[in-house]
């Protein structure tokens, strides 16, 4: 679970987030304010444990379980690790969320002073700005064994020494602390001898010499025993020392010191050889047995390589650096010894003061280098630490930077400082600022540092892309392969860097398919993806948007006009006569004459343009001299008069091209049958007919249309008279109209307004189709005498000049699915064209 500090960190994210969004300053600093004040009481800090000695990048902890961060959000808010001082002893593993060590650690030279060893690091996160405290305690491994100051001690000791008489023995030290730390002397076996050891106010075991029988210098004047120093470790270290102990004749005064415990208090800087403090010692024997030297006894190797002592004056000097950071005092014991070999003892405490020789130390942990010039106030710009060493008011220190920036400085906690907008900042004014931050401590004299900060404005994406044109036009041929580039769009950005990178898009439209087009996103280059059929697609539009790089990214749109180019890849629909026509076919009576009306080829052509223009031609025919087909009409006439001695089943295939590169063709075939009479012509259809089908289930929808169909043509046809009626009896003419001997071709697929078509079904047949279409009153050609019965009429004249007059049919309906809707209902709704 996260503390109490990774919880006001994540508070203060959304508070910073909230506030940038509604720009009130006042609600920022009050809520910022609060951010920090519970930060302070209720922080927690991660801690953690390590064994020294351990291997370079060994386990330490895992900081994103620990702190429930999902390991996508360290690498997203660069969270890295910080430890306290110069020297970064951590590693963060931003993939795995892994807190590793850099190297391996060695607790005695880490803390050489202290039983405990504690690492302070802080885990730092960005975007938002977070701080979590952590501590690494690195434990004690037993890798020291304990070591005598002396591989031997020389004891003296009178013979008249009684029972009891207890004499110190140097201690040995042991780096190592706790229970790897010195735990225990043993001594040789001796009759003489025992040990005795205590342990001091400060955790040290001291270890004496008890005299547990009387001495005799004449029955031994010399004793060695073996002194062992055990710690308790697994498995346990010892060192060993030799005390050889001189028994002496009687030297019944021992030293006697002035104090038992001098205490003294020195500055950190004291130079070297200034005098500390000086011990006396008195004896009142003469001779040797009076005069005393001093010495060190149970004394730290550090505390003898800082202070020194005569041993003829009892003088104590400094003789190097004292330090109040690493050692605010030191303990030692001064031994004064007669030249009889008594000895006396007194402890020496030095409790060093400090003094303000460390200036603040100003360490960066976050900078940002370029800030936007639409940043809001109290943007975070850098983020900072300060440390001094120093204690009390040497140690406590102020930050500022120069008042007329429009930069300020605020306090978050643990010594740790932000650098914030509190103005609006304006690039065209001034485009960087060199900020320089002053730390400097209360102490006498007052010491500082200085930290310099560059800070670069850059500018906003206030330049949207603009295209080179605003409708682009490409075309594309149909059955075009797949993924063929058709063209390129280019649009520009007046901005630099990423703001001028752009990239291209299609604009998707609800409710819309989209076409099968793409866009490169960096090129601008147009594909499209798969075959366009002309038929179905004959152009589309759609927009493409240029984006560029900034945030929020500026767009802009721009129409693409996709044109597709007609390929001949239709071949000719025949639609008369179909397919499954009967094959009485077409009636020409026996007194036809030529240049008579016999049939018309209707087809259409899916393409356009010169793919859909449309040829007839008469490729087989019974009796190839007896009719001929119109090029562009496919209007089947009579070449010449139908004669007595012309079969009376003619079988002809007419020949549909179109006019494409390679040019497509499909055939008609027309049966035509030479009769004599309408009358008997049905009554061989009516035989003809196939058997009905009871059973065809669109007989009754076929019925029902026919008869719509037929009423229809029956009321066409009754105006249709009514009209001509009333024209022959304004011109006076008696006789039935005439029409003329020839049509005007007309173009592809046209039928002349001036014909009247009579529409006959197969009698009894359930599918019935159209049987035959013809003229009902056929013009004859001029100069030709009608036949018999049959009357010229000046109606014929007028239809042909009509029929010049309305010019080509199929010019004037070039839409192919117009064209091929008109001539289907012009042939089964029987209307009159």
């Amino acid at each position: 679970m996260l503390g109490a500090a990774e919880e006001g960190g994540w508070l203060f994210w959304r508070v910073t987030a909230c506030d940038r969004r509604s720009g009130d300053s006042k609600r920022q600093v009050i809520l910022f304010i609060l951010f920090v004040c519970v930060c302070q009481i209720a922080a927690e800090t991660l801690r953690y444990s390590l064994l020294e000695e351990m291997e370079r990048d060994s386990f330490v902890a895992n900081i994103a379980k620990d702190l429930g961060v999902p390991l996508s959000q360290l690498a997203a808010r660069k969270a890295r690790v910080v430890s306290q001082g110069n020297e970064q002893l951590f590693r963060l593993n931003q993939n795995t969320g892994v807190l590793t060590a850099k190297k391996s650690l060695d607790r005695e030279e880490i803390c050489p002073q202290s039983d405990t060893c504690t690492l302070t690091f802080k885990i730092f996160f960005e975007n938002p700005l977070q701080l979590i405290r952590g501590e690494v305690e690195v434990r004690d491994v037993n890798d020291n064994s304990p070591m005598f100051p002396e591989k031997e001690m020389v004891l003296k000791i009178l013979e008249t020494a009684s029972p009891g008489s207890r004499f110190p023995l140097e201690s040995a030290q042991d780096k190592d602390v706790g229970s790897n730390g010195l735990q225990n002397y043993s001594l040789g076996s001796n009759p003489h001898f025992s040990l005795a050891t205590k342990t001091g106010k400060d955790g040290v075991k001291y270890v004496e010499l008890v005299l547990q029988r009387q001495l005799d210098r004449e029955e031994q004047g010399e004793l060695n025993l073996l002194l062992t120093a055990t710690d308790g470790g697994s498995p346990p270290r010892s060192g060993m020392a030799q005390v050889r102990v001189v028994v002496v004749d009687a030297n019944d005064n021992i030293p006697v010191f002035e104090r038992e415990a001098y205490e003294v208090r020195l500055a950190e800087n004291s130079p070297p050889e200034q005098l500390v403090v000086r011990v006396t010692a008195v004896d009142p024997d003469e001779g040797s047995n009076g005069e005393v030297h001093y010495s060190f006894t149970q004394t730290s190797e550090r505390s003898r390589q800082l202070f020194q002592l005569n041993p003829s004056t009892g003088e104590i000097r400094v003789s190097g650096n004292l330090d109040f950071e690493e050692a605010k005092s030191h303990k030692m014991v001064v031994k004064a010894i007669d030249g009889g070999g008594l000895s006396a003892h007194c402890k020496v405490l030095v409790e060093v003061l400090d003094v303000n020789d460390n200036a603040p130390e100003i360490a960066l942990t976050s900078l940002t280098a370029s800030i936007p010039e639409d940043a809001p106030p109290r943007t975070v710009v850098a983020l900072f630490s300060v440390q001094d060493q120093d204690s009390g008011d040497n140690g406590r220190m102020e930050c500022l930077i120069d008042e007329d920036l429009p930069f300020s400085l605020t306090p978050t906690f643990d010594n740790y400082y932000e650098l914030r907008t509190n103005a609006a900042l304006d690039r065209e004014s001034k485009a960087q600022y060199n900020i320089t931050i002053t730390a400097r401590d209360w102490g006498t004299p007052r010491l500082s540092s200085r930290e310099s900060i560059f800070v670069q404005i850059s500018d906003v994406n206030d330049n949207p892309p603009e295209f080179t044109q605003e409708i682009y036009t490409m075309s594309v041929t149909e059955n075009n392969s797949p993924m063929l580039r058709i063209g390129s769009m280019n649009a520009t950005d007046a901005d630099a860097g990423k703001n001028a990178h752009v990239n291209y898009a299609l604009v998707r439209q609800e409710n819309k398919e989209q076409p099968d087009v793409s866009v490169n996103t960096e090129t601008g280059d147009v594909y499209i993806l798969r075959p366009l059929d002309y038929e179905k697609v004959r152009a589309f539009e759609l927009e493409v948007r240029a984006s560029d790089g900034g945030s929020p990214p500026l767009s802009t749109q721009a129409l693409l006009r996709v044109v597709v180019r007609d390929e001949n890849d239709n071949t000719p629909v025949v639609l008369h006569p179909p397919r499954d026509s009967s094959a009485a076919g077409e009636l020409v009576p026996r007194w036809a004459p030529s240049g008579y009306l016999v049939a018309k080829v209707v087809a259409v052509d899916a393409d356009v343009g010169q793919n859909a223009w449309l040829s007839y031609e008469l490729a087989k025919a019974t009796e190839p001299g007896l009719f001929r087909v119109g090029l562009h009409s496919g209007e089947v006439h009579t070449a010449r008069a139908v004669t007595e001695r012309d079969s009376p089943r003619q079988r002809l295939i007419v020949l549909v091209r179109d006019r494409g590169q390679p040019p497509r063709s499909a055939t008609a075939t027309l049966a035509v049958t030479l009769v004599d009479g309408f009358s008997e012509a049905h009554l061989r259809v009516s035989e003809e007919a196939p058997a009905p089908d009871p059973d065809g289930p669109l007989t009754l929808y076929l019925i029902t249309s026919l008869a719509c169909v037929s009423a229809l043509f029956l009321v066409t046809a009754v105006a249709a008279a009514v009209v001509k009626l009333r024209q022959v009896r304004r011109s006076e003419a008696e006789t039935l109209p005439t029409f003329p001997t020839t049509a005007t071709e007309s173009s592809a697929g046209s039928l002349p307004r001036s014909y009247v078509y009579d529409v006959c079904f197969a009698a009894g047949t359930v599918n019935s189709e159209f049987r035959f279409l013809r003229p009902l009153f056929p013009c004859f050609p001029a100069g030709l005498p009608p036949g018999p019965g049959e009357q010229r009429s000046s109606v014929c004249s007028q239809d042909a000049a009509n029929l010049r007059e309305e010019g080509d049919w199929a010019a004037q309906v070039r839409d192919q699915s117009r064209r091929r809707r008109l001539w289907e209902g012009g042939i089964r709704a029987c209307v009159t064209s």
